[in-house]
Parts: structure tokens; sequence; C-alpha cells
């Protein structure tokens, strides 16, 4: 026997479209030109061009991931002017100022060994040491004029302490769209682009079980009770059943992140025909994304427009 899909009372059939306005661009920014990188990456001085670019094509945010080769999480780089993020958000703010930065919100590109923590006796995770990192880091990042900042460790009590000091700061209309992530294979090239692979070699230890989704539901739904006005979800496709459950369970904005080994999978190696990622996108918005955040939006807008 067929299924029989229902259609709406009216008798419409409703559309879904994919547009420039759903994508964010993803900037890896570093200290030097990347040359031979898996994944491509932009220096402070390239991104007044990018971003202006990126609005003209109809984009309307970005998230910026930076990588400094200045490591020393016990002096709070990421507190300093010449950080590599403020300057960033920086540039970007004044060559595109209607441009929503988002960040991520992390130790790795600040400690030594790459790892999402600060180090305690033993060489193990020092938790509350780590969460109050993150807050100044979330406050640091505002201060530059960050529109949304992003935890990415996966944390408990992480968005809390950062909700808290942003609002203690005057940054009481700054977002926060913690990281929810599942561990993958596919995080790969990034890590090496950018230097962010954890020196224990344990990529997992904040990471939810791609086998047990139901935790990750409960853990993007504790972020919501702490403060989080947003999600982001990654691998974004092997995240679709997490985002359709969370969909149905809470109203906060969800964004999936096609991370960089998805890019790699899906982006055509001519650069020129991209209707694959434009399939795989679209469907992403049919379970319920309300952005999707990639490595190939400028292409992909400028087929979209």
């Amino acid at each position: 026997m067929k299924e029989v899909i229902q259609q709406p009372a009216t008798g419409k059939s409703t559309t879904v479209a994919l547009a420039p306005r759903d994508l964010a661009m993803v900037l890896l920014v570093q200290d030097r030109p990347g040359s031979g990188q898996p994944v491509p990456t932009v220096t402070v001085p390239q991104l007044r061009q990018q971003v202006t670019l990126l609005a003209g094509l109809g984009i309307r945010a970005v998230k910026v991931f930076a990588s400094s080769t200045r490591r020393d999480p016990h002096r709070a780089p990421w507190k300093a002017p010449a950080d590599l993020m403020t300057q960033a958000i920086t540039e970007i703010k004044a060559a595109a100022p209607a441009l929503t930065v988002m960040t991520e919100t992390c130790l790795c590109s600040y400690t030594s060994t790459g790892e999402c923590y600060l180090p305690g006796p033993g060489g193990r995770a020092d938790v509350p040491a780590t969460i109050a990192a993150l807050a100044e880091q979330a406050v640091a990042q505002a201060d530059a004029g960050a529109d949304i900042v992003g935890p990415a460790a996966m944390i408990p009590g992480t968005v809390r302490a950062a909700r808290a000091a942003l609002d203690e700061t005057g940054h009481a209309a700054t977002g926060i769209m913690p990281h929810l992530i599942l561990d993958s294979r596919l995080y790969d090239l990034y890590r090496a682009a950018m230097g962010a692979a954890p020196a224990s070699g344990d990529v997992c230890a904040f990471q939810g079980n791609p086998s047990r989704p139901r935790e990750a539901v409960d853990a993007g739904l504790a972020f919501v009770s702490e403060g989080a006005g947003m999600l982001l979800l990654e691998p974004a496709v092997l995240t679709t059943d997490i985002l359709i459950g969370l969909k149905a369970a809470c109203s906060v904005p969800l964004a999936p992140f096609s991370v960089s080994g998805e890019y790699a999978r899906f982006a055509p190696p001519d650069g020129k025909d991209w209707r694959l990622l434009t399939e795989v996108f679209t469907m992403l918005k049919r379970a319920g994304a309300d952005q999707i955040i990639t490595y190939a939006a400028a292409d992909l807008a400028r087929t979209l427009r």
C-alpha cells in the first residue's frame, strides 16, 4: 500500500527554496596567507574585500574562526587589542557594519597543545578555569563588535557563565550560539589548517556520541536553558535527525554547520556546478534549519541570485 502524503488544508503545496540570506560564510582567519591549505583561509588585510563581496551577494552573516601563532592561555591573549580575532571582528564591522558577525569562542587557538580547555593538575581539564576563561573571551569578542559569540567546548555551564559576563559588561544584546558537536572525522581538514588538533589525541573529550542522538538533543536543550539564543549543529548532514528533534522541542533558531570534510566532499572540483550542495542545503532548510553555515556561501550565493 502506498503512503499517502497529506496536503495542507488549503490544498497548496509549500515551496522550500534556498536563498543567499539563508547562508553564513565561514571565515578562517590566520596571521599569514595560506598556501596549499585544505580549506580556504584569509588574513585580516584580506577581510575588507571579502566581506564587501559577501554583502553584495546578499549574505547577511559570517562565522569567524581565528588561529594565531601567539599561544599562551595563561596570559589571556584573547583580551589583547592585537588578538587576531579582535582584529578580524573590527575589520569586518568597519567594512560591512550590517553584516552579522558570529564568532567561535574556544581556547584551542590559544593553547599550545590545541586543547579546548585549560590544564589543571596532572594535565587534566580544569573545568572551572576553562569556563571562566571562555566567559572572558566572550566579553572580549563582544567588546570588539561581535553580534553572536559561540562557545564551542561543549562544557555544561559555559553558556550560563558567558551570558552572565556579557550582561554584567553591558552586552545584553549580544547573542550566544553554542556549538552542539558530534564526534566525527569530518573536522580533520579544519584542524590541520588551524592548528586545532589536540596534542592528547582526545578529539572527542567534549563532543557528543553520534550513536546517542537523544543525548545531543538534551545537550542542546540544556544550552537553551542556560541562555543560548541559537544553536549551531555540526557536522550539518550528520546531525539532521538532531536538527529535527530540536526543532520540535525548542523555539530558538537552529544553524547547521557544514564543516570542512563536508565541503571537501560536496564542493565541485572545478568550482562550477554547485547543484549538489544546493540540494543538500535545501534538505537542511526543509528539516528546520534557520541558517546554514558553510565555506561555500559565496559560491552558492552567486548561483542562487
